[in-house]
């Protein structure tokens, strides 16, 4: 989250995976080789958005389920690609999956992508000493910076915002990046400075794109939502992509019950 409960604390953060986003496709070695009008599941704005910057014909849709139903998916057609982070598919072991890495300049990460953090009480003096000796301080400067950035932007889950930070050369070298839902519009930011500057990097960064929009991010992200998944992969039924059937007796009603699966035809 954006903002801690509070009361709590994050000190800690794990070595961190590799931050980039994973590019799966039959189709193509790269988004730019997609042609025109491809359908890609995903559920990310963030994603949506540098692909729409890419070509603008694009259909970003739902992808629902764990790693290895959207890799069924896939091959099964119901898109032309998908992007999921390295991280995660580097942690199940199923990089064989990954057609390309794709690099800041094509679709920089969101936010702490890749890395663990741990969140303790504020005075609990204990636990701190015992996750103290858990902190990879590289990663901890780095998502830092990230997170001071989207607090800035008054950022969440919703929000086209990417940053990301690494240590190069003993330097915190920072890029971050806000979009319109429909990549019509990119916005991007960098530094670089001292690590011992890396929440002040990160909220002069934010701060920065904050008012080339206006001192206003939320008004300038707007509203947008990916569409729909198209169908059920275990059906072949069309759904509304939020776990409800658009047809019949599998329609969601008021109540928002899951209606269950249908049945095949």
């Amino acid at each position: 989250p954006t903002w801690l409960l509070p009361g709590t604390i994050l000190p800690c953060n794990l070595p961190r995976e590799d931050t980039r986003d994973a590019w799966i496709s039959p189709s193509g070695k790269l988004p730019q080789e997609l042609p025109d009008g491809a359908v890609i599941g995903t559920a990310s704005l963030r994603r949506q958005a540098q692909l729409y910057a890419i070509n603008p014909t694009f259909k970003c849709v739902n992808f629902r389920g764990n790693v290895q139903t959207r890799l069924k998916k896939l091959e099964e057609g119901i898109v032309d690609a998908t992007m999921l982070a390295k991280a995660g598919l580097n942690r199940m072991n199923l990089e064989e999956h990954i057609t390309a890495v794709l690099e800041w300049d094509t679709c920089l990460p969101a936010v702490a992508q890749g890395a663990i953090g741990i969140q303790i009480r504020e005075k609990d003096e204990k636990m701190s000493r015992y996750i103290g000796a858990l902190n990879h301080e590289p990663t901890k400067v780095a998502v830092d910076c990230e997170r001071a950035f989207l607090a800035a932007l008054d950022g969440n889950c919703r929000t086209p915002i990417a940053g990301q930070a690494k240590i190069v050369d003993g330097q915190l070298r920072f890029e971050g990046l806000i979009a319109k839902v429909d990549g019509t519009t990119v916005l991007r930011t960098s530094r670089t400075g001292p690590l011992s500057d890396a929440a002040k990097m990160g909220t002069e960064a934010g701060e920065e794109l904050k008012a080339k929009v206006g001192g206003d991010a939320l008004a300038f992200f707007g509203e947008g939502e990916v569409l729909p998944e198209p169908k059920s992969s275990v059906t072949g039924v069309e759904t509304d992509g939020l776990g409800g059937y658009v047809k019949g007796e599998y329609a969601m009603d008021e109540s928002g019950k899951d209606p269950g699966f249908a049945k095949a035809q």
